[in-house]
């Protein structure tokens, strides 16, 4: 055992940064700081946690480290084809130790470009010019933790239109207690969460979530469910897919195991990028608490706010004297409970704080309901002096600010009722003055029987049903003359 302590110390001082970088992102340390600092730490790894499977990793980084030259060393070229780079890599090998010369020149594997090439086979490993590199937007739902992997290309084996990209990596024992510790949002759901992020290949600014064609993930040996499409109602319209976090936790090994995810992916043109993240998932309740204790605007400053607005504009002919705002919530058609409205937007009126995070919580979009911009949640205010007015004004869905900064409620007036002045006059009934009962109109018991006039039927459709009764009775009565229409002699105005 101490041997192989002493030669995996040796093999980890010959390494690079690039190199010490994947041993130490294989065990889950930090990647950051100098290579000094990555050594220390990669030598403390191997004096006080070197298991069998980071000793390995170490041997196989090594033996890809120095695979290419020993190939070199066997076949040497000419010495006019060599580049500065390859006369480099023999001096240092010349320097190594005799033990390293020996591994080598007895090995003949051939190693894939998994651990040469690419970083954990989804990305080049960064050159040593730095580039900018590919940047994630914050999601509000999400309080990032920790950084597994960083945002890495995903980069094509071949020409084939469906790709793999397989990624390893070993949670601390830090990161398996805080998931292991956290509250359940929901049966089976933790708070704390590894979460696989995927985006544009872009470094020219912060990136939204943005799944490739045919995504697929495997999480050792299962499938992990991505988010499906939305149904679209309108004909000609593809459904649109919902790009969020993919939450690997539930089937990963929360122990010191390695795990292994697979990332298939359709090659069609597009780059993309993937990235590893512990995060802490946030309810719409949470987001209301925090907006709460750090975005109240104090009502002075929206009394001075409102004074800006309704100020006369000297290049105006038009001098506005005030501006009405709603207590309605225009998201759900109810009294406003916290009133907040964006900083970037222009308009006085306000929507709900509440149901605005909780539809973002279902359905993240951003955008204001009332015009239709984006309202991001780091920009969001509540406004305290409506949350003021909404306390002292109950009877009124509707206040006016005045140019003083000054307001009063305005009440809605009653409506109109739509029936008609006149009422409807009952013909034969002795109630109604100057109209003498119907004489035809003969009833049980000899009294007469009140005839309604139905005012929405035309003439013809009256004389055609007195047709029809006076045909019914021609038996016995024998035959009558024709009746006229009963509401030219009947009908009078109760105006």
């Amino acid at each position: 055992m101490a041997a192989e302590l002493v030669e995996a110390k040796n093999m980890v001082m010959s390494f690079r940064v690039s190199d010490l970088q994947m041993l130490l992102g294989f065990v889950g340390r930090s990647k950051s700081g100098l290579k000094h600092e990555l050594v220390t730490r990669a030598l403390q790894l191997v004096q006080f946690d070197c298991s069998p499977e980071v000793f390995k990793k170490i041997k196989e980084l090594y033996e890809t480290r120095y695979a290419k030259k020993s190939s070199e060393v066997a076949h040497p070229q000419p010495q006019q084809h060599r580049s500065p780079e390859a006369l480099s890599i023999h001096s240092s090998y010349d320097r190594g130790s005799t033990v390293a010369r020996t591994s080598i020149s007895t090995t003949n594997i051939d190693y894939p470009a998994l651990y040469g090439k690419y970083l954990n086979g989804l990305g080049r490993l960064p050159p040593k010019v730095a580039k900018p590199e590919v940047r994630l937007v914050k999601l509000p739902f999400y309080t990032t933790l920790d950084e597994l992997l960083k945002p890495t290309e995903l980069v094509p084996q071949n020409n084939e239109k469906l790709q793999e990209s397989p990624c390893i990596f070993a949670l601390t024992p830090r990161q398996v207690e805080l998931i292991r510790n956290s509250r359940e949002l929901q049966p089976g759901v933790k708070s704390v969460q590894v979460v696989l992020r995927i985006c544009y290949t872009d470094t020219s600014s912060p990136q939204e979530d943005q799944y490739p064609p045919n995504i697929a993930v495997k999480v050792n040996h299962s499938y992990c469910s991505v988010p499906g499409y939305y149904p679209s109602n309108k004909p000609g319209v593809e459904p649109k897919r919902p790009c969020r976090p993919i939450n690997l936790t539930h089937l990963m090994y929360l122990s010191a195991a390695t795990n292994r995810i697979t990332v298939t992916w359709g090659n069609y043109g597009k780059s993309y990028s993937v990235g590893l993240y512990l995060v802490r998932q946030m309810t719409s309740a949470e987001l209301l608490q925090r907006l709460k204790t750090i975005g109240i605007k104090h009502p002075e400053l929206c009394k001075a706010l409102v004074k800006e607005k309704l100020r006369l504009d000297p290049d105006s002919e038009i001098a506005t004297t005030g501006v009405r705002v709603s207590l309605i919530c225009p998201l759900v058609k109810m009294r406003l409970s916290v009133p907040c409205r964006a900083e970037t937007c222009a308009h006085l009126q306000c929507f709900d704080a509440v149901f605005y995070l909780q539809m973002n919580e279902k359905k993240p979009t951003w955008m204001c309901p009332v015009c239709d911009k984006p309202a991001p949640y780091d920009q969001l205010i509540i406004d305290g002096l409506l949350s003021k007015i909404l306390t002292e004004c109950e009877d009124a869905d509707e206040i006016e600010y005045l140019v003083d900064g000054s307001w009063c409620p305005i009440r809605a007036e009653k409506e109109r009722s739509c029936s008609p002045q006149c009422p409807i006059l009952v013909l034969g009934s002795s109630d109604v003055n100057g109209l003498l009962p119907t004489p035809n109109g003969n009833g049980e018991n000899g009294k007469a029987t009140a005839d309604v006039v139905d005012l929405t039927l035309d003439s013809s459709s009256s004389e055609e049903e007195e047709e029809e009764d006076e045909e019914e009775d021609d038996d016995d009565e024998g035959p009558q003359p024709k009746r006229r229409c009963s509401y030219e002699k009947g009908l009078v105005s109760a105006c």
